[in-house]
């Protein structure tokens, strides 16, 4: 392979490795925000327990994003130095941006989220919280700001040399497909948030270990899951309308469709062939994606061969990418809805094969977030800018074999780091939140006011806590 194809692995794998953790730091982030709330306004210590819980797996996967991070700005300096030069004036500043306004943010104020619980109010420990979860929501919005304008370039022109220059500001931010693609992602990231807590919290329900704890975690994961799923789907419509009209050659790689058609069928599988053009085995649905692209009977959708073949994407990845997306989507969705029918039944927290169905979905949010960024990125080739800047001449003079023998470094640590996380925070989901009812001899009762705890417990366990807590400095 030459370097260009190795570049391409090489920042496919990082920046792949490193999306899964802003993907779930952003909706845990959001839920212990949620947690913390509920804690400060009801005064439950079931609320606080579950807040250290996954204060503590969020703090792992924001570790993990911080490393993992750090290594895109090199990478894009060192292999991507061609892209570096033609677009540093238009994405440096949005970078910056990011790590101005979201990356300090959270800096800030993480160490009262991670160490303050003791040390402040619950209010004033509720407002940090909301500080990182904010924090998290701006990097994603600059993060995908610059992103969206690589796909859907304006506001900026290129000089004789290639060099791109700022002529607005509000539309190089503002692109054409900016909200839609950072709607997408930030409720990706919810979802993702959801279907981890709920499927941590069934492990613990099929144990009949913290039971307490994990019905009300399952409870509110289902909740968000009933409520965003669909969500999703919706802005997956207006999302991939917006690629019709916006980049119509990366949508038709996404149906896979070859020739310009007036009510295309929908191709529910089948094996683009890159050397005929054309679908082998096909399996088609007549006017089904006019339906859903042009939502008419006879609308018209550009095909691939509208272009020269060296202007189209590898249409395979993109076609088979884009269907695992949607079909964990819709997995995840009649997961949502089977929830909400056993809640009505009243057996929402009794149903074993229902809690290892939340389990198994758990991994699969990932997978589907993978799968849509493969679909965005291998559906925009061969541009790094979208009709403006070829990926091949994007790419950094730099030797194949280098890139190669970096490429298989970052492999081994980035497996290592894997199997650590996997380690470490399995560890800490396997052992669950810490279970107040034996230990707490103050716990607040349901429906009692906030600031009004209630003694329960016997007399001995009531002792038995406190000398626990002074043993320990509490």
């Amino acid at each position: 392979m030459d370097a260009v194809i190795l570049a391409r692995l090489q920042f496919a794998f990082t920046i792949g490795f490193h999306i899964l953790w802003p993907t779930v730091t952003i909706g845990l982030a959001c839920f212990v925000a949620l947690l913390s709330g509920l804690w400060w306004r009801t005064g439950r210590e079931i609320y606080r327990d579950l807040m250290r819980f996954w204060i503590s797996i969020f703090a792992l996967a924001f570790g993990m994003g911080v490393i993992t991070g750090v290594v895109l700005s090199y990478e894009i300096g060192t292999n991507w130095a061609g892209f570096s030069r033609s677009v540093s004036n238009v994405l440096g500043p949005l970078f910056m941006y990011e790590a101005l306004t979201a990356f300090f943010l959270e800096a800030g104020f993480i160490g009262i989220v991670l160490f303050g619980q003791n040390r402040v109010s619950r209010g004033l420990h509720f407002f940090a919280c909301c500080m990182v979860a904010g924090g998290t929501l701006t990097s994603a919005t600059w993060i995908l700001a610059a992103n969206s304008w690589m796909q859907t370039p304006q506001g900026a022109v290129a000089d004789a040399d290639g060099i791109f220059h700022v002529v607005d500001w509000w539309q190089v931010i503002f692109n054409p497909s900016f909200p839609y693609r950072l709607a997408h992602m930030v409720c990706a990231s919810f979802i993702t948030g959801s279907f981890v807590v709920a499927g941590v919290s069934a492990f613990h329900l099929w144990r009949r270990q913290h039971v307490e704890a994990s019905r009300v975690a399952f409870s509110l994961a289902m909740w968000m899951a009933l409520v965003l799923t669909p969500t999703q789907v919706l802005l997956g419509d207006l999302h991939g309308r917006n690629t019709l009209v916006h980049q119509p050659i990366k949508l038709a790689a996404m149906e896979g469709l070859w020739e310009t058609t007036k009510g295309p069928a929908m191709t529910v599988i089948g094996w683009p062939s890159m050397d005929e053009q054309r679908n082998f085995y096909a399996i088609d649905i007549p006017h089904l994606a006019s339906l859903y692209l042009t939502h008419s009977w006879d609308g018209e959708v550009e095909g691939l061969k509208a272009v020269p073949r060296e202007d189209q994407p590898y249409v395979p990845i993109v076609f088979f990418a884009f269907r695992i997306m949607v079909g964990i989507g819709l997995i995840l969705l009649a997961t949502a809805v089977t929830g909400a029918v056993l809640r009505f039944r009243h057996r929402l927290y009794d149903t074993r094969w229902f809690q290892l169905i939340a389990m198994a979905t758990t991994p699969l949010c990932f997978i589907a977030v993978l799968a849509g960024w493969t679909t965005t990125e291998a559906g925009r080739q061969p541009w790094i800018i979208y009709g403006q800047l070829r990926t091949a001449d994007a790419v950094a003079p730099v030797a194949a074999g280098a890139v190669a023998t970096t490429l298989a470094i970052f492999v081994v640590v980035y497996m290592v780091l894997l199997l650590a996380f996997l380690w470490f925070a399995g560890r800490i989901a396997i052992r669950g939140p810490r279970d107040t009812s034996a230990t707490d001899p103050r716990l607040v009762r349901p429906g009692l006011d906030r600031g009004s705890p209630a003694i329960v417990g016997s007399a001995p366990a009531a002792a038995l806590a406190v000398e626990t807590r002074l043993a320990s400095g509490e």
